[in-house]
């Protein structure tokens, strides 16, 4: 019940009760009213009695004295208590009005019957004395007669007076009782009203509103300090203070939702950040390492829940590379065709997971894990993959961040495309369009930069010359010559392997540089790689090519030498191998001095 309804109760009956002990009170001074009118008609009663049977004796007494002594006073005495006599006859009339019973009247009668014939009695011998029947007279107020009427006169007078007393003390009595029966429902219902009062005071004030209040000012104390954590007891109470209660709750709900938005607003602007310096830094990548790197730096911080791998697709557009990888995740393989994913088929981010009730790509094995794949796409061409998995006790942010992955993946698509692009364009600005071998001006700057840096360090140089090309061409086409180049330059860096770098000299000739290598072991390298190459017929258009062979020429740096002087020695031991009938190494050590070579040449 609210505390309103209940003070309003309580007032009600308050009020009630307050009217009801101030009636009793009213009745009670009522009864105490009347009881003090009924003493004072039972002493006027008395009064009355006595002064009736003082004034007979008193008047008796002065007639007698009068006949006795013929005093002139005594009967102005007589005469004036006459007076009062009649004062009181007229006194005796008026009883009639305070009540007096049918009984008490006829008492009062006897006596005005009784002093009237006891007044004419009197006065009958007064006159006789002044008559001068003095004798007469005193026999007539010292006579049986007037013995006779005075004790009547009395007696009818003390009847008169016990009937009143008897009345009069009836009606004292009721009044009284009734005065204390009043007085007492009227002190009970004080007591009611004053328990009341303080049962509202301690039910409603302290039980009600004092100690849920002070249960609430911890509470709001700590609410108004954004300590959300309080626990808030929600009150069922259907009240001001319940109400106030849920207002609290609610208060602190709103709290703790401001709180959960503030925090999610402080997370995603922090996501934010991070993808904005990712962006930055993939921007600034130059290397497809340095991409791998700043992806998997990254995505750990902007997905904290969810690990990954990074792909990216091969030249010929069939098959993904993982480059990178973060949290381990655990259901994607490490290379796989592209067939094998629904987001590249499809070109849209595919959720694998018997949750969603949808098909699970053919890269993923059999887990329950969530896994997700977002293409990397650029220019409407897909570069890679984004692939990303549900961590152990974590949670799959992936569907409510769909909005941040697909930016992600846009930018490290564009990032890996302008890679892949710049690669192309390095690689044409550096290698051999025709055999993928690295170009003359390339050969030019490794020369100039060991000659700068590495001055000091042995490297071995061969010039190889493919033998009659020129028939190639003739015979089978510039088709079948451009095959053949390209079979020479493939043999020539599997050959040498990671030993040593291949160049396009220019026309059919190629160079290869060897760091740290001296004249025996170039020698050897120069002899397997004409031996390779010997070894292989190729056919071109169900054509046989006939057998490919090559002339070599092989120099190094001779202690004090320059590098520039290092392709001249080269050549010249290639012009020597042509001399000496083509399909051998020459050394350029044990060459004879220039001008005699030349000559033979």
């Amino acid at each position: 019940m609210r505390i309103s309804v209940i003070t309003n109760w309580a007032y009600g009956v308050t009020v009630v009760l307050t009217v009801l002990s101030g009636s009793a009170f009213i009745l009670s001074a009522t009864s105490a009213t009347r009881e003090r009118i009924a003493v004072e008609e039972h002493l006027a009663l008395d009064d009355l009695a006595d002064g009736l049977a003082l004034g007979a004796e008193e008047r008796t007494d002065e007639a007698r004295l009068y006949v006795m002594r013929d005093d002139i006073r005594h009967l102005d005495a007589f005469q004036g208590k006459e007076g009062e006599e009649r004062r009181r006859e007229r006194a005796i009339r008026g009883v009639r009005d305070l009540g007096a019973t049918p009984i008490e009247l006829q008492a009062l009668e006897d006596v005005e019957k009784n002093a009237d014939v006891l007044d004419k009695i009197e006065e009958e011998a007064i006159a006789a004395y002044r008559n001068g029947d003095q004798a007469g007279a005193r026999q007539t107020l010292f006579g049986p007669e007037h013995d006779r009427l005075q004790t009547a006169l009395l007696a009818a007078v003390t009847r008169f007076r016990d009937l009143a007393n008897a009345r009069t003390q009836s009606v004292m009595h009721d009044t009284q009782a009734r005065s204390d029966w009043w007085g007492l429902i009227a002190k009970t219902l004080l007591a009611v009203t004053a328990a009341l009062f303080l049962s509202v005071l301690y039910f409603i004030l302290k039980r009600r509103v004092a100690m849920p209040l002070m249960r609430m000012t911890g509470i709001v104390t700590r609410l108004a300090k954004q300590d959300y954590a309080v626990d808030v007891p929600l009150d069922r109470r259907r009240d001001e203070i319940g109400e106030m209660n849920e207002a609290i709750h609610i208060f602190r709900e709103n709290g703790l939702e401001r709180d959960r938005l503030d925090a999610e607003r402080r997370r995603d602007q922090q996501t934010k950040d991070l993808i904005l310096q990712m962006m930055h830094r993939l921007q600034a990548c130059q290397a497809q390492e340095e991409l791998a790197e700043v992806v998997t730096l990254f995505a750990p911080q902007i997905f904290p829940d969810l690990a990954g791998n990074l792909y990216i697709m091969n030249e010929s557009r069939s098959t993904l590379s993982r480059i990178s990888s973060w949290h381990e995740p655990q259901r994607s393989d490490q290379v796989f065709p592209a067939t094998a994913c629904w987001g590249l088929r499809r070109g849209r981010p595919h959720v694998s997971s018997h949750e969603h009730g949808d098909i699970s790509c053919q890269h993923l094995d059999q887990s329950d894990t969530m896994g997700l794949c977002v293409p990397l796409t650029a220019q409407g061409d897909v570069v890679g993959l984004l692939y990303f998995e549900e961590r152990p006790q974590g949670h799959m942010e992936a569907e409510a961040s769909r909005l941040y992955l697909e930016l992600i993946a846009e930018n490290i698509g564009l990032a890996a495309a302008n890679l892949q692009l710049r690669d192309k364009l390095t690689n044409l600005s550096i290698r051999d369009a025709l055999t993928g071998l690295y170009n003359r001006r390339s050969l030019d700057e490794d020369m100039n930069q060991h000659a700068r840096d590495r001055e000091l360090e042995q490297l071995s140089c061969m010039m190889v010359d493919i033998d009659h090309f020129k028939r190639f061409n003739d015979e089978f086409g510039h088709d079948a010559g451009d095959e053949v180049m390209r079979y020479v330059a493939q043999t020539i860096l599997d050959t040498i392997g990671d030993a040593g770098r291949a160049y396009r000299f220019g026309g059919e000739e190629f160079t290869v540089l060897l760091p740290d290598t001296g004249d025996a072991e170039g020698f050897d390298i120069a002899e397997r790689l004409r031996s390779n190459i010997r070894g292989l017929a190729l056919s071109h258009r169900g054509r046989i090519l006939g057998p490919i062979s090559v002339s070599i020429g092989v120099g190094s740096l001779a202690e004090g030498a320059a590098v520039s002087t290092l392709l001249t020695r080269a050549d010249d031991a290639l012009l020597e191998a042509k001399a000496q009938g083509r399909n051998r190494s020459v050394m350029a050590s044990v060459l004879v001095p220039d001008s005699k070579m030349r000559g033979s040449a």
